[in-house]
């Protein structure tokens, strides 16, 4: 017995041995592969050509395919498209010049900002005690805060320069993403430069006095009612109704002269529009979280910045998102994020945010940034920025 695994040992030690010759004989060929695309990359720089022969492509995983025979041929057809992508990207690099967003980067952080303001002017949505002003009193030691009914009212404020930044949510670890955030993003122009994961802990409050089996409806924002979403099925006879903002809400109990409402609202609130707290951390997740964003008017890269934000369209073809995710694999960058939101219009067809890890103080990912440009549809740079 003892003889037997020893050979098996011996069996697979060779095997591996083997493995070891035939990957030395694959490195040497990909690297052989590499410099003759360099070379091609020269010829169709020479040409004005671009790095894209889709014809080209298809003709060769058509061939390799053949080669490898029906047993193998789908994991060659595999193969070869990372290959094919490896390939572009190196290519893009050798052939891509400055286009007018690097010009614009590069001249952004060729005299970075080395510190985040301590005071400016900021917008933020809502009233007094809002998430939002929370989020902003961590991002900036003095804030001067401007409170605005709609989010829509914040990108206006920033764009048109009565604020210096606003504060926005964008994700909720619980209930998602603030779907009319992102789609906000395409009507505005702004630059991302910070963001902030701030813990979210939502209490049910109402006037003083008042009991919980008085409370015949609860007001708060659309995503408080959905983190606080198995709290409420415990009400089923009480009314649900969405308001603007948790703190607009609070503010509305407080004023309004019924006894029978309540608000999902911060503890916060409850102290600052003088109500009862009749039940605590009714939230679904104690671990709840909401990510926000800090919004400019101009681009403004600080030191540090290790998270970058875009909003892309691609061809609404078989691939082409794969294709783009290729793109950033290939620099070993990670992909934290990716959100869809349909295109008005159009039947089916979606635009994409992307959250990368990466800064643009890095040579590679300019690189990539370029190369994503001039493959998608249409490419915006939201920001390079740090987050609390």
């Amino acid at each position: 017995m003892i003889e037997y695994e020893e050979e098996r040992k011996m069996e697979l030690e060779a095997l591996r041995n083997r493995i070891n010759e035939v990957d030395d004989e694959i490195v040497k060929l990909f690297v052989e592969r590499m410099q003759t695309a360099a070379q091609i990359a020269g010829e169709k720089a020479e040409k004005n050509m671009p790095v894209l022969d889709q014809k080209r492509e298809t003709a060769v995983l058509q061939r390799v395919m053949e080669q490898a025979g029906e047993e193998f041929e789908l994991y060659a057809n595999t193969l070869y498209h990372t290959m094919f992508e490896v390939s572009k990207s190196y290519q893009a690099g050798l052939l891509t010049k400055e286009t007018a967003l690097s010009q614009q980067i590069l001249a952004n952080i060729s005299d970075p900002k080395m510190e985040f303001p301590r005071k400016a002017i900021v917008a933020c949505q809502g009233v007094e005690g809002s998430y939002a002003e929370r989020a902003c009193g961590k991002l900036f030691a003095m804030p001067n805060t401007m409170f605005f009914n709609s989010f829509e009212s914040v990108f206006n404020a920033v764009e048109m320069g009565l604020c210096q930044y606003g504060v926005l949510p964008i994700e909720n670890s619980s209930a998602g993403s603030v779907t009319e955030v992102y789609d906000l993003m395409v009507r505005h122009k702004f630059y991302v430069v910070k963001s902030l994961k701030l813990h979210i802990n939502h209490a049910l409050v109402a006037k003083k006095g008042a009991k919980l089996s008085q409370i015949t409806e609860i007001i708060s924002h659309d995503q408080a009612l959905q983190q606080c979403s198995e709290f409420l099925k415990s009400l089923p006879n009480v009314k649900i109704t969405v308001f603007e903002n948790t703190a607009t809400a609070a503010k509305y109990v407080a004023e309004c002269e019924r006894t029978d409402i309540a608000a999902l609202s911060s503890p916060e609130c409850a102290k600052l529009y003088g109500l009862d707290i009749l039940q605590e951390d009714v939230q679904n997740n104690q671990n709840n979280y909401t990510r926000f964003i800090c919004i400019a008017k101009n681009m403004e890269i600080y030191a540090g910045a290790n998270k970058i934000s875009l909003m892309l369209s691609l061809e609404h073809r078989p691939g082409s998102l794969h294709e783009m995710i290729g793109k950033v694999a290939c620099h070993g960058l990670n992909l934290c994020k990716l959100e869809s939101r349909p295109i008005p219009g159009k039947d089916f067809e979606f635009r994409f945010y992307f959250d990368l890890d990466g800064s643009v103080f890095s040579p590679h990912v300019l690189t990539l940034l370029k190369d994503m440009e001039l493959s998608a549809e249409k490419l915006s740079f939201l920001g390079c920025y740090s987050e609390m």
